[in-house]
């Protein structure tokens, strides 16, 4: 029995060794073969499996190219890039200075990072600061000083350190980050942004985390990362199959009765629903009147308060309210839970906002629908949108055809619907009329409505002029578009009569009259032998519809043909391709003398087809991969609207007028923007100066120069607690001791090198001046030349 238990011990072992075989294979942490103490690190902040966008972007950082990643806030982004800094730091090294750079957009972001920090780095000795604004510069000065190895900041109180510390470098910077770079940009960090990477060395490794990618974003990976990799993870550029897609044609004025209705009548009151606005007053406007309606809504726009953002978002989340009317630059960074509904108060600009806003619904398997609101401006806007989903769109059948035969005609709707064509109607009018009234009495009973209407106004005007205009193409094709009947999807809510009554009322609106109004009181006045000017009408009307009937008789002949003509040439195409031309009666083109035997295309004939067959088509971070990344939004406040329209500025040297893209600026103040939003001088104000009289230390980040420096900064324990700020973090002592970190490293930098190079060629350069000048004086040690003239 004792020989035996030995062997089930071994069998013990190895099942056990085989599981954690499994398990490194299984994509977990295990497989990236981390060094313990950041694995340790790993596995006591609780993690187990990476995320999606750990899973794809951490193997390639520590592979050291660049990457661009895309995904949404809450996804694990921040883990992504702490996870292979501290991998690749490993441990503080006194002479090295600062080796990893973070920048964030807020104080709030900052500090949220240093504390993963210290949470994933508790079992390594890596030295952390924190640079943001708000805190004090003394406080900062005593951190840097501590020669850390990691510093997290914002742009604005970074730049403030780098022109109020003379000797601060990041020329030792090997690690760059860019967190939640829309952010920076979206706050008018560009300038800065492009300052810093001046100032860092060329062989980093840069990485920048997004949530989408404005186009002035796409220019700086562009120029400021070495053929980065793209990971994209933000959404699906196609929509949903499950989500229904409706859209309603109707006025502007017509939209606060329509979306009432929506949400009232149309929508579940158990179902959650996404409204977006154009601009912010927008969302004061519907606020107050979904609350007078007795409708509590959350709201979140571009600039609001970070408190009352979270706390309406929160609300929002824990089903607390079932509405949430939003902008466009506020839905950007908000995680919102699985959707319903979406309504597009506002109809966008582009297709891709289109894609952004609606997919947030018809998410993980489940069903969702997608409401807009398509006034006549917007029907260009829809044409695009169905160009890039590459979708045919049709308009609803007239009352008339549906009276005739609705059982055929609805079939038909439904059929279309199931091929994947889009189908556009009325709002019925009936239904607007009734709440219109009603939302009409709101407005009038409260002030804070009454004023915010003309607001609204005032802004929606801005923003038309400020979003990007259609195709052209789709101009001219909405022109030829039938007029649309009312939408089926209201054909439960209209009885037989109404329907009847609506077809009426389009037969009104295409009635004309054979007579004016002047010919029929010339009539009359004939009829009674009345003499005077108004029996002369009937003659003058009688001439004038003689000579305006020719014109008007060509142009419905004209019509006609073209029609009779489009007939014939697509009957013609079906049959045969060459009497397609002939029937159209254009101009033979000239002869082709191109020999396509030996002709050989700079695009080779199947091109198309190998790129959409090749294996690494989607890998590459080519111009076409970015493009398609590439999501603008149109501002949601006045200020920022303002900022996206082409400025032009006066170029001295080439003495012409720039055009300035969006987010570029010409500062001649020489300020810089901290991340509050006010702007601080870049000169050095001399606390710096004041700070090393005081406390007779120094800043400098490229390492330790000489052994007094070294003893300092190891004096200083880089663990769970900041000395500047006193800001406690979970996480253990670090008992690791480095040998041998007070001695100077012998191994000269270049920058040293160079120094000491300098030093000889001077003194070199300086005896020989000191020997060719000693020959022109004399015995006195005065000049020949003066004592010739005495």
């Amino acid at each position: 029995m004792g020989g035996e238990e030995p062997l089930v011990s071994s069998k013990a072992e190895l099942k056990h060794k085989q599981k954690l075989k499994k398990k490194a294979k299984s994509g977990g942490f295990e497989s990236l073969n981390l060094s313990p103490n950041v694995y340790r690190g790993i596995k006591r902040k609780g993690y187990r499996v990476p995320t999606p966008i750990q899973r794809k972007t951490m193997p390639r950082i520590l592979a050291g190219s660049d990457v661009v990643a895309m995904a949404r806030t809450g996804s694990g982004k921040t883990a992504a890039f702490l996870i292979p800094m501290l991998e690749r730091l490993k441990q503080h090294v006194p002479q090295a200075g600062v080796r990893a750079l973070i920048l964030s957009p807020t104080r709030d972001l900052a500090l949220q990072t240093l504390k993963f920090t210290k949470e994933l780095g508790r079992f390594t000795d890596l030295r952390t600061s924190l640079l943001v604004g708000g805190d004090s510069m003394e406080n900062q000065f005593e951190e840097l000083a501590q020669n850390p190895d990691i510093i997290i900041a914002t742009p604005g109180r970074l730049m403030h350190h780098l022109s109020e510390v003379e000797d601060m470098s990041l020329r030792t910077v090997e690690y760059v980050v860019f967190d939640e770079a829309d952010s920076l940009f979206g706050m008018g960090f560009a300038e800065q942004l492009h300052k810093i990477l001046t100032q860092l060395s060329e062989n980093r490794q840069t990485l920048l985390f997004s949530a989408t990618l404005p186009s002035a974003l796409a220019e700086f990976a562009k120029a400021g990362l070495r053929d980065p990799q793209l990971v994209r993870l933000d959404l699906d550029t196609k929509i949903s199959p499950d989500l229904k897609m409706l859209f309603f044609t109707l006025r502007h004025e017509e939209k606060h009765a329509a979306l009432l209705y929506l949400v009232r009548e149309h929508i579940s009151p158990d179902q959650q629903t996404l409204i977006f606005v154009s601009t912010k007053h927008h969302v004061e406007f519907l606020n107050i009147l979904f609350r007078e309606e007795g409708i509590e809504p959350s709201v979140c726009y571009g600039d609001m308060d970070q408190d009352a953002r979270k706390i309406h978002i929160s609300r929002f989340r824990a089903r607390k309210t079932m509405l949430l009317i939003v902008t466009d630059v506020a839905a950007r960074g908000i995680d919102i839970p699985l959707l319903d509904n979406v309504i597009n108060w506002d109809f966008p600009p582009k297709p891709k906002i289109f894609v952004h806003r609606v997919g947030r619904a018809a998410r993980a398997g489940r069903t969702g629908t997608a409401f807009s609101f398509v006034t006549t401006e917007d029907m260009p806007y829809l044409l695009d949108l169905h160009l890039f989903l590459s979708k045919p769109i049709r308009a609803a059948p007239a009352e008339e055809e549906v009276l005739q035969d609705m059982d055929g005609v609805m079939k038909k709707i439904d059929q279309a619907i199931a091929n994947g064509e889009t189908v556009y109607g009325r709002f019925p009018q009936t239904v607007l009329d009734l709440v219109s009234d009603r939302v009409r009495e709101i407005i009038d009973s409260s002030a804070e409505l009454t004023s915010l209407q003309k607001t609204c106004t005032n802004a929606f005007r801005l923003y038309t002029k400020t979003k990007p205009l259609p195709a052209k193409e789709s101009i001219r094709r909405v022109k030829d578009l039938s007029r649309e009947g009312l939408h089926p999807d209201f054909k439960n809510v209209l009885g037989g009569g109404e329907l009847v009554a609506l077809a009426f009322s389009e037969r009104l609106k295409a009635f004309r009259p054979k007579q004016t109004i002047l010919e029929a009181e010339g009539e009359a006045a004939k009829s009674k032998n009345m003499q005077g000017p108004s029996s002369q009408w009937v003659d003058v009307m009688k001439r004038k519809r003689a000579i305006h009937e020719e014109i008007i008789n060509l142009v419905h002949q004209q019509r006609s043909s073209k029609k009779m003509e489009k007939e014939v040439q697509s009957e013609i195409a079906s049959s045969n391709g060459r009497e397609k031309k002939e029937a159209r009666g254009s101009k033979r083109k000239a002869k082709n003398f191109k020999d396509e035997e030996y002709y050989i295309s700079s695009v080779p004939t199947n091109h198309h087809t190998e790129v959409g067959l090749s294996v690494r088509a989607n890998e590459g971070f080519g111009s076409n991969r970015l493009d398609t990344a590439v999501l603008d939004l149109v501002a949601d406040d006045s200020q920022g609207m303002q900022k996206q329209k082409s400025v032009y500025h006066w170029d001295k040297r080439s003495k012409k007028y720039i055009k300035l893209n969006n987010g570029e600026r010409v500062t001649a103040s020489g300020k810089i923007k901290t991340e509050s939003g006010a702007k601080v001088k870049a000169k050095s104000t001399g606390i710096y100066k004041k700070w090393k009289e005081q406390s007779h230390r120094k800043v400098s980040l490229k390492g330790t120069s000489n052994e007094g420096d070294a003893e300092q900064s190891s004096s200083f324990s880089g663990d769970h607690q900041l000395r500047g700020n006193n800001r406690k973090f979970k996480g253990g002592r670090n008992n690791h001791y480095v040998p041998n970190a007070n001695v100077r490293s012998e191994i000269k930098n270049l920058e040293q090198v160079r120094k000491e190079r300098q030093k000889k060629a001077n003194k070199i350069s300086h005896m020989k001046n000191k020997a060719a000048t000693g020959k022109k004086f004399g015995k006195n040690g005065k000049k020949g030349k003066a004592r010739k003239q005495r």
